[in-house]
This record gives C-alpha cells, structure tokens and sequence, in this order.
C-alpha cells in the first residue's frame, strides 16, 4: 500500500482492532460440530469473569448467535459510519447479520464480495470499544469469511478449532490447521465437542484428541454431550448461565481457562 493513500475503512478497521488485546477465531471444518454454541459459551465465560468481550457472527448464512443469547429482536443502532453492537451484558457485546433486520426466514443469496464487504464492515464499523477478547464465529470450512477475517485482522491472537469424536474428525481438523498454517495464524487447540459421557453414548470419544495429537497441536479438551445443550441455545441461555457446574459446564470452564491461559502467554 503507498502511504498516504490508505484505504479509511483499512485504516479504521485496524484502529478497531488494535484496541482488541486478543482476537480469537472459532472455526470448524464442517457443519453440525456446535461451534457457535462453543463460541456463545466462550463468550459468555469470558464476559462473566468481567472482561470486556465483543462477539461477532460472521457466519452470513447461518447466524445463530442471536437465538443462542436471546436477541433476535433487537436491532443495530448508531450511525451510517458507526454501528452499536447489541448488548447482552455490561460486558458482553454482540454484532450479527441477524441483527441488521432481514427477515428471519429470509435466504441471503449473496456472492462472496457482498459477504466480505460485510464482515469488513462488522471489524470496522462496529464500536466494539477497548476489547480484552473479540470472539469470532466463523461459518464452516475455510472459505471466504474465514479468509477475510484472518487476513484482515493482523495479528490474530489464535485459532480453535471445534470437532466432534469421531475418527472423521481427524479430515475436518486436519483442513483447520493447514488453513492456519498457510496464514499463518497460530491454532490455540482443537476442541472435542459432543463427547460420550456416562449418562449419554452415541458419538464416541477420543476422535479430536487424536486429531489434536496428529496434527502436533494442543488439545483444548472434551465436552460431554448433554441434552440440554440444545435446549440452553433454542431458549437464549448459554449453557454455561444456567448448569456451569454439571459435566459439560465444568469441562466448558476448564477449556476457557486453558485459552485465557494460553493468551495471558502470548501477550501477558
């Protein structure tokens, strides 16, 4: 770029986000993994330890924040150069396609310069304010979101990469980090969601730790499968509000300290 002919958004997108002290993409390398409930939970751990947290949905086509905290029906406010996030708590502030006032059941049938004009907009637009953690839920696989947000926003603190336990994890994740790998942004750790537990089999265990241990990357932890998971997100409760001490919930909070922990290490 020849100085002195910046682009303004460029510019204030980096003002943006170098009031963030760690920016944290959630990724996956398929569909179905619970990685915006992971992303939700985090958030909202984060925020509970009263940290200053912004959550942003980059998930275009699919954005479930929204539902999953309890605010489909509030709207942005702000200016045409400034948007208000949505606030959930004194410390929890949200920004989501939801949110702008599309129809709900509406179908997004955007091409990729209209999703990336978007997301450039959320990182510079939005008035996150001085930030300890951005959190970012990414859509599935590594296209043109995940690429736009870990080219943009230099430099990212790291990556978590959600899997469920099966041996087919090992692919998906496997795609996850070669993708970090060729931007070069670091991998946090792989976390295995939806883990057998003694009340409740169906998926297996074991599948991401394997990936993780492959991979040569940290493995963050499991979380058991637990009903009430799903309930906690339809009904605007992250889970971790109401069962923080059940199995699922105290494995949840061992996995945020290990990421605040691995944080505090790059940046303490």
């Amino acid at each position: 770029m020849i100085k002195g002919r910046e682009n303004p958004q460029d510019t204030k997108l980096q003002e943006n986000m170098d009031r963030v002290r760690y920016k944290i993409a959630v990724m996956s390398g398929k569909g179905g993994v619970g990685k915006s409930t992971v992303s939700t939970n985090l958030a909202w751990a984060l925020a509970m330890q009263d940290l200053q947290v912004g959550l942003l949905d980059a998930d275009i086509h699919g954005p479930n924040l929204p539902t999953m905290l309890g605010i489909t029906e509030e709207r942005f406010t702000g200016t045409d150069h400034e948007i208000e996030p949505i606030e959930v708590l004194s410390t929890l502030r949200v920004a989501s396609v939801a949110n702008i006032g599309y129809e709900r059941d509406a179908a997004l049938i955007w091409r990729g310069p209209m999703k990336l004009a978007l997301i450039k907009q959320f990182l510079a637009d939005v008035v996150w304010g001085d930030l300890d953690y951005l959190v970012l839920d990414t859509p599935p696989g590594t296209g043109d979101e995940a690429l736009t947000i870990g080219q943009e926003i230099k430099p990212m603190t790291g990556i978590v990469i959600v899997t469920t336990p099966q041996d087919v994890a090992l692919l998906d994740s496997r795609k996850s980090v070669d993708f970090a790998s060729k931007l070069k942004i670091p991998v946090i750790g792989i976390i295995e969601n939806m883990a057998d537990s003694d009340e409740f089999k169906m998926f297996g265990s074991g599948g991401g730790e394997r990936a993780a241990e492959e991979l040569g990357v940290p493995f963050l932890g499991r979380v058991a499968l637990d009903p009430r998971m799903v309930t906690s997100g339809d009904t605007g409760r992250p889970f971790l509000a109401d069962y923080p001490d059940e199995v699922a919930g105290t494995q949840l909070r061992g996995i945020v300290d290990r990421i605040i922990t691995y944080c505090k290490g790059v940046n303490g």
